[in-house]
């Protein structure tokens, strides 16, 4: 079975609910008085209220048969409908940098081009902070002139995998159609973020990403102190390795974990993300910074995410970093699903919608106490929680 297109109604931004009035009003009332044929020639016929935000465009179905395989296995809706494109006047592209109003597109033949984004696409109404994020496939036109390496990107695909985050009360999408999230916390220098991690597995679980510890700065701390804490994630089967950039321990696993794989780095300011790169792959040349001594807080070197080849095959993106991780319309109930040493014990409980937290013989309180499950990892749940039921409330 063939494609199909049909006309769909779109909902766009809210603009303005009125036109804006002539910057030179005032001083023209002032010098010429009124002319009472002006106002007839600036007068226009414009839609007002709600019907004003809509508007109709093509958009491409696809049935089961005609779906490529990515389709088939499950992708990530971008939450809004795209525009239909033609294959012979569009080509497709990876974005590998959003930098302002301007994208860097990669095409499959290498070229990169400089674009802009379709209006129709940026006035869309959707609940992300921006229409497009690095590592979206994406479907540009070029320009008239050949030689000039610009077009305007006019359709964004389903995204198979996002690392994401809520921002402002809107969705924030650090990357998207990666294999995996490597998260880099340090031992030290800033301290080391427990709840944090759980977060983030948190939401690697979310977008469809595996996930990988890697534990920085070992360096300068006593191995057998966190023995526990790698022993508890490699339990619930969660790659997790210790990494120094003085030492060059755990460097070269690392750099294997990366082989043919697109991945993206993410973590705290400070916790030492481009400089493993660096380590990684010395034709890198990232900047780096340090931590600042009065408050152990990373200072921002990494501006923007990027995609960047590995010289041995595969991808990897050094995003900026972030000091929180609020996940993204994840209701109350539903977090408990991201501890999976719960399962067990759940069906145990003696209320059916129990909550884990003052309920009577609850079978995950005394798994806990009985150390069944960790206390860190039951007040990560707890973490979650809170923030869940707050954002509800609002």
């Amino acid at each position: 079975m063939m494609s199909k297109k049909k006309k769909i109604r779109v909902e766009l931004r809210k603009n303005r609910s009125k036109p804006p009035r002539d910057r030179q009003f005032t001083r023209e009332f002032r010098t010429e008085q009124f002319e009472e044929d002006r106002t007839v020639q600036q007068e226009r016929v414009r839609a007002k209220g709600d019907i004003s935000r809509y508007r109709t465009i093509i958009e491409e179905v696809e049935t089961k048969e005609s779906m490529p395989s990515n389709h088939q296995n499950g992708t990530t809706n971008i939450g809004f409908i795209m525009p239909a494109v033609d294959a012979n006047e569009c080509l497709r592209g990876r974005v590998i940098r959003v930098q302002g109003l301007h994208s860097t597109v990669e095409l499959e033949s290498g070229k990169l081009f400089q674009c802009t984004i379709r209006r129709v696409l940026k006035s869309l109404m959707t609940e992300s902070r921006s229409i497009l994020t690095t590592g979206d496939i994406v479907w540009i036109r070029p320009g008239d002139d050949p030689n000039c390496l610009e077009g305007v990107i006019e359709r964004v695909e389903p995204r198979k995998s996002v690392l994401t985050r809520a921002s402002r009360r809107s969705e924030h999408i650090l990357v998207a159609n990666v294999d995996q999230v490597v998260i880099v916390m340090s031992l030290v220098e800033p301290d080391l973020k427990v709840h944090l991690i759980d977060r983030y597995l948190a939401s690697a679980q979310l977008g469809k990403l595996k996930a990988i510890i890697c534990l920085n700065k070992a360096d300068r701390i006593r191995i057998p102190s966190i023995q526990p804490l790698l022993g508890a994630y490699s339990q619930l089967g969660i790659k997790t390795i210790l990494t120094s950039i003085i030492t060059g321990e755990g460097i070269e696993e690392l750099r294997g974990l990366l082989v043919n794989k697109a991945s993206v780095f993410s973590g705290q300011s400070g916790v030492g993300k481009s400089s493993l790169l660096n380590a990684i792959q010395p034709g890198f040349k990232l900047r780096v910074g340090q931590v600042s001594e009065l408050n152990q807080k990373g200072r921002h070197t990494t501006t923007t995410s990027e995609f960047i080849q590995l010289s041995f095959g595969g991808w990897v993106v050094d995003t900026p970093g972030i000091r929180q991780l609020q996940l993204w319309q994840v209701k109350p109930n539903e977090v408990e699903g991201f501890f999976t040493e719960f399962y067990p014990f759940i069906p145990h409980c003696s209320y059916p919608d129990c909550t884990h937290t003052h309920e009577d013989k609850c079978a995950v309180k005394i798994a806990v106490d009985r150390h069944q499950i960790a206390v860190r990892r039951y007040q990560s749940y707890l973490g979650l929680l809170k923030d869940c039921l707050e954002n509800q409330e609002r």
